[in-house]
């Protein structure tokens, strides 16, 4: 497990996870039943010897060959233990039953559940997504199975919210569902009332609800289809058009529905549990906390609001400098430092994050710097040379197309955090508006293709 930060991460629950569920039916002498669900809650029963002493590496070995799996399943998906609690990627050399029995443990440690929730709590074991592996490395998969449950996780984070769309990203991958479910789009047939009766299986919940900006008229009593709903139904449409064959493979859309979602700075993270200062409202009144959800992967860090469904802050590596506190400090909490501007003055940002898993966020963060640097020469050359495609594959892109639309979801309101400004002098830390002269913090990712800069003071500062 990752309390150490090395090729694992524990995490808030992710959509699978809705209700209390074991993965060990009985334990023998020399045998037992285990479950391993996959992230469209199916059940993939494994019959084993000595589970006590089982690995996780030996767990994934049995998993892939009951499914079938070829070879780059190694690398793209891990075992995880998950529960409404807590979520933590293991390690190949983990024991997961041994884990298993210490669950209340790590709830103690890295969760703030009540006692009675932590007694009742139970951990299965998912196979999922590695949070290590590459979206580069993901776009030369060609396996549609491989394939498959990858787009079925993505499908699941979209769909609880997890991944944060704007309302025609929504519409684009719902349509891609569509696809999948339904079969290509003919006109003339009920497709509007199909979509009405099953919305939630397309469009992420809070959209589907009644009175919800555009989707209020989806439940209405009119014949009419709703705003969002046509929405759907026209990128429905288009699906066909871009394919252009009705025989096209499942493989192209669960392919098409993986490159639209590479577009999201968060997808492939994992998903850690927090809260954050509200900017005070006024002189004499604090303006409390609001829960938010961390996303961290290879690339950078996400804060996302828990309630609101759109990211607060967005950073890359070489944008930040990092550290946390510990329990036996004061209040565990991650902290993060980055450049911003106060009233049109370039400064220096400090955000706090109160979470019992600060520990875990810190390791991963830095093991995430660690892998990327090792990555870094394999990468140049694949840039270089390309990588060997399979015949009739789609070629990657050459960059990511980012979502800078105005008042986007994936976009950072810096705004609505309350962030700490200081400077300092001397031996001295002041408080100001704005600025300091250098980083609290020695752990950030050292590179000259960093854009992550130390603002000098001036004599102009106002203290505060």
């Amino acid at each position: 497990m990752a309390m150490d930060g090395t090729e694992g991460n524990a995490g808030q629950p992710g959509p699978a996870e809705r209700s209390h569920r074991s993965s060990v039916s009985s334990v023998g002498a020399r045998a037992a039943d285990v479950l391993v669900y996959l992230a469209d809650d199916t059940v993939v029963p494994l019959a084993v010897e000595n589970l006590p002493s089982l690995s996780a590496h030996e767990l994934h070995r049995a998993v892939r060959e009951v499914l079938q799996l070829p070879d780059i399943a190694l690398e793209a998906f891990a075992l995880w233990l998950v529960s409404p609690l807590l979520e933590v990627q293991l390690k190949p050399k983990h024991q997961p039953y041994k884990l298993g029995r210490q669950w209340p443990e790590l709830l103690l440690r890295f969760t703030d559940a009540p006692d009675d929730d932590v007694a009742m709590d139970e951990p299965a074991l998912q196979f999922r997504r590695n949070v290590f592996f590459p979206r580069r490395r993901e776009l030369q998969i060609h396996d549609e199975d491989v394939l498959r449950l990858l787009y079925e996780e993505a499908k699941g984070n979209v769909l609880a919210a997890r991944y944060p769309c704007d309302l025609e990203d929504c519409e684009a991958l719902g349509a891609l569902v569509c696809r999948v479910q339904l079969g290509p789009y003919q006109p003339g047939l009920p497709a509007a009332c199909t979509l009405r009766e099953k919305l939630d299986s397309f469009l992420p919940a809070h959209l589907c609800k009644r009175g919800h900006g555009l989707f209020a008229a989806l439940r209405g009593r009119g014949t009419k289809a709703g705003t969002g709903e046509q929405g759907l139904l026209n990128a429905y449409r288009r699906v066909q058009e871009v394919v252009g064959e009705h025989e096209a493979s499942l493989s192209t859309h669960y392919r098409a529905y993986l490159l639209k979602c590479h577009e999201l700075p968060f997808y492939g993270c994992a998903f850690f549990h927090g809260e954050v200062d509200k900017p005070a409202q006024s002189f004499l009144h604090r303006g409390g906390r609001k829960p938010v959800a961390v996303a961290i992967s290879l690339e950078g860090v996400h804060v996302i609001d828990s309630r609101e469904k759109h990211v607060l802050l967005g950073l890359h590596f070489q944008e930040l400098s990092w550290d946390h506190t510990s329990p036996e400090e004061e209040e565990s909490a991650l902290w993060l430092e980055f450049d911003g501007d106060n009233e049109g003055t370039p400064v220096n940002k400090l955000l706090k994050i109160y979470s019992k898993q600060a520990e875990l966020m810190s390791s991963l963060i830095e093991y995430c710097i660690e892998l990327n640097h090792t990555a870094e020469p394999a990468a140049t050359q694949e840039s270089v040379s390309g990588p060997t495609a399979a015949p009739g594959s789609l070629p990657p892109p050459a960059q990511r197309p980012q979502l800078r639309r105005q008042g986007s979801v994936v976009c950072s309101r810096i705004q609505h955090l309350s962030t700490i400004d200081y400077v300092e002098e001397g031996e001295k830390i002041k408080r100001v508006k704005p600025k300091r002269t250098t980083s609290f913090f020695g752990r950030q990712l050292s590179t000259s293709q960093g854009s992550y800069t130390v603002v000098q003071p001036t004599d102009s500062l106002e203290q505060g």
